[in-house]
């Protein structure tokens, strides 16, 4: 139902982890998720832990959802002294084109435990149908 955009995504992740370097607006880090098709939905989990709700950004054009979050750092009184600072902060970006059988114009979202979980109804004209047969049933009847 849906497809990754850039297959060097996750080496560029991997070098991100490694080099310790956050990301920025014109080139964001990725943030895990999980997806996978729940009755007539799709659902798509992002790990977005310690980001505020007013910070992450969801948008959809056609068929190409994006999720930008920034997870800010805490302001501390001036007596503080970092002693380890190992979560990353910056700006976290996913973008994921969404199949045509899915319905983007009713997308909801929910934020919980760091967790935002995008819920995505399969398209009506997706689902299963029988197909009426038209015309007329009347069949010339063969003589013999």
């Amino acid at each position: 139902m849906l497809m990754r955009t850039d297959p060097f995504r996750e080496m560029d992740r991997i070098v991100q982890q490694l080099s310790g370097t956050s990301g920025t607006w014109t080139r964001p880090s990725t943030m895990p998720m999980d997806a996978y098709r729940e009755g007539e939905e799709y659902v798509i989990a992002l790990d977005l832990p310690g980001v505020a709700k007013d910070a992450i950004d969801i948008d959809v054009e056609r068929n190409m959802l994006t999720v930008k979050a920034e997870r800010r750092p805490v302001t501390k009184a001036d007596d503080v002294q970092m002693e380890l600072s190992e979560r990353p902060l910056g700006v976290f970006s996913r973008q994921l084109v969404l199949a045509d059988t899915l319905d983007t114009e009713r997308i909801t979202a929910d934020y919980d435990a760091g967790v935002l979980t995008l819920r995505i109804p399969i398209a009506e004209r997706a689902k299963p149908r029988k197909i009426a047969i038209g015309g007329t049933t009347d069949h010339p009847q063969i003589s013999g």
